[in-house]
């Protein structure tokens, strides 16, 4: 992590003045703050396939997921964060571009899988948010919209499926012509609403 954003989390931390804490919260975003569409995508299937194959298989469906992943999210303008475990976190300028990269990147799998073996099928869930971000060296990042697409893409869509919430999805110019079903969901006592995208594998 970044050594400076180290210490201005230590002096808030040590400070019980209310508004020396504002002041260093407000030259925390100054300093590190970014307005970025938030990816997140998960593969499906750890637990089970994990239990089945053992973990050295898995292992290697994750490094195909990451060799497959980074250039296909930096062709369509994104930036990976961080590769966690069989996650994937990246980042847009723009929700179109996120969206965008979601359907490639299952169409890639979806291709991919038409020439393996079940058991080496790659399917992923990917949940998508767009808002202010704590980036930080490392790489990574923090933030409201961090947790809303993780929570999506990794605890409730399914295979296949991207999630986007309702304020990323508003972003979207209606001339791009993204479609989806609207749901009014509830993670964790928060509302969130938002749109399972509606799309062809083709």
């Amino acid at each position: 992590m970044d050594k400076t954003f180290e210490e201005l989390l230590l002096k808030y931390a040590r400070s019980s003045l209310p508004e020396e804490r504002e002041q260093l919260e407000a030259q925390l975003w100054s300093e590190f703050g970014q307005t970025k569409a938030v990816f997140i995508m998960d593969m499906s299937g750890f637990s089970l396939l994990t239990q089945k194959y053992g973990i050295v298989h898995y292992l290697s469906m994750v490094k195909r997921m990451q060799v497959t992943t980074r250039p296909i999210i930096e062709q369509m303008g994104g930036e990976v964060v961080k590769f966690e475990a069989d996650n994937c976190f990246a980042m847009f300028d723009s929700v179109k571009s996120a969206v965008e990269a979601a359907i490639v990147l299952n169409r890639t799998f979806n291709a991919m899988n038409e020439f393996t073996d079940d058991t080496f099928d790659i399917r992923v869930s990917i949940g998508i948010d767009f808002g202010n971000v704590l980036l930080v060296g490392g790489p990574d990042y923090f933030g409201g919209p961090v947790n809303r697409a993780s929570k999506l893409g990794e605890d409730i869509a399914g295979p296949g499926e991207i999630y986007v919430t309702e304020t990323a999805f508003n972003q979207i110019p209606s001339e791009a012509g993204f479609s989806g079903e609207r749901l009014d969901l509830d993670i964790s006592g928060i509302r969130l609403p938002s749109y399972i995208l509606s799309y062809s594998l083709a």
